[in-house]
């Protein structure tokens, strides 16, 4: 079984305002507190065992979860014996924790699907687990790369070199760990830190990390304005909607013509330039119910044109410019295969009919899986009658935007739903606000 450890040492002086001589913890919010909010969560999973790490005002942390009964829950105060960073009191812990436990610290607001990061744990056995997703703001965030298979190759502390492009892809600050991974690490500092020091450190000596990308809430709330902000988002209902526990509606996006220029068949990073308005309205689409999915046919990998590390060049580029108007998109499906041979350089082993080349739903279907995504309060924009076909196929919402092809490739029969100028429009017309609908 699962352990779950909460990191609730810290003083938490810039809630003082709030907070008084409270423990950051046990900060107000929602009709509860932070720390009770996450007891919640653990309790709505398989888990019962939980260890909060306490240093600061440990009795007071103590005498307000007693024994975790009133959650349902097996609770242990363990106080920190000096300030040792994150992961330093995790490490002086050891012989508190289980084979396998997850670490959540005590100033964030969450509604993650533990039993599911569990489970994919489990699925890939790595060392270690963390919980990744993009923000709006990657450029002063810690990234993590990862390979094409989920397995982290790098972990980029900020700050970042200048003119760089990477992926918007952050670390959340949500670990699944192995006990055993932890012992006998390497160069580590007197107060280490999990994002800057041990995750490094493993990957250094070999280890296998996992990078789970998940569109799930999950922000620090240790500041005035963000224990207000995520407040706000609690009640607003966003926190529980974007829970992988709940199905939620998507909208899904073609890349070139809708998002990009559609300037053929791009193969070069520099090639990739956004339609004007693209970033505001993509930010629209993540303040919103809906999660935001990229789907993509890309035969330059078949071709020989790329190959798949020159295009998530590519497509670290569209984040970077994305990122650039705080905009981003939950996750990106490409298929790299096609089914006309030929060319020269093509890779034969992609040459075939495959599922997942648009209008086929191989990547809808995919999506749909990985991110609970409901199909029927779902939306399609797209700049081709490839994907007016696909949107049939997957019963989607469909609208044609008229940057692109603007539906003259001609490969299907049949009008859209909806035609509109833009992304922007099309983003207007499924939030409800009034549209200009193209003629």
């Amino acid at each position: 079984m699962t352990q779950v450890v909460i990191l609730a040492g810290g003083m938490g002086t810039r809630l003082k305002e709030i907070t008084g001589d409270l423990p950051k913890p046990l900060a107000p919010i929602d009709g509860t507190t932070l720390l009770g909010r996450q007891l919640e969560l653990v309790a709505a999973s398989a888990m019962t065992d939980v260890v909060i790490l306490c240093g600061y005002k440990a009795d007071v942390i103590a005498e307000y979860c007693g024994d975790g009964s009133k959650w349902g829950l097996n609770v242990r105060c363990v106080v920190e014996a000096g300030p040792r960073g994150t992961a330093g009191a995790v490490l002086d812990a050891m012989g508190e924790l289980q084979d396998r436990f997850i670490v959540m610290y005590g100033d964030v607001v969450l509604d993650v699907d533990l039993d599911r990061l569990v489970a994919i744990h489990e699925k890939h056995s790595p060392a270690a687990t963390l919980l990744v997703h993009p923000n709006d703001h990657p450029f002063d965030s810690d990234i993590v790369e990862v390979d094409r298979q989920g397995f982290v190759t790098q972990i980029r502390g900020y700050p970042h070199p200048p003119g760089l492009d990477l992926p918007n892809l952050v670390n959340a600050g949500l670990y699944v760990l192995e006990r055993d991974a932890l012992r006998g690490l390497q160069g580590l500092p007197e107060k280490p830190d999990f994002g800057k020091h041990v995750f490094a450190a493993m990957v250094a000596q070999g280890l296998r990390l996992y990078g789970y990308r998940s569109p799930e809430y999950i922000k620090d709330a240790g500041t005035p304005e963000r224990l207000v902000k995520t407040g706000r988002d609690i009640t607003s209902g966003k926190v529980a909607g974007l829970s992988l526990r709940n199905l939620a509606p998507a909208i899904f996006l073609d890349r070139d013509g809708v998002l990009n220029e559609e300037v053929g068949l791009i193969s070069k990073p520099e090639n990739l330039r956004l339609i004007p308005g693209v970033g505001e309205a993509v930010v629209r689409i993540n303040r919103s119910a809906y999660r935001s999915v990229i789907i993509t046919n890309q035969p330059v990998i078949a071709r020989g044109d790329c190959t798949e590390d020159e295009l998530q060049a590519i497509h670290n580029r569209l984040d970077t410019l994305l990122a650039a108007d705080h905009a981003y998109v939950d996750a990106l499906y490409y298929c790299p295969h096609h089914p006309d041979k030929g060319f020269p350089g093509e890779v034969p082993e992609l040459k075939f009919a495959c599922e997942c080349r648009k209008p086929e739903p191989g990547m809808i279907r995919k999506a749909a899986e990985e991110l609970r995504i409901d199909l029927s309060r779902s939306w399609y924009i797209g700049d081709t009658t490839t994907d007016m076909e696909l949107a049939r196929r997957c019963g989607l919402s469909f609208i044609l935007v008229e940057t692109g092809h603007a539906g003259k490739d001609g490969k299907f029969p049949g009008e859209p739903q909806h035609r509109v100028r833009d992304l922007a429009a099309a983003v207007n017309l499924i939030l409800g606000k009034p549209v200009a609908v193209a003629g």
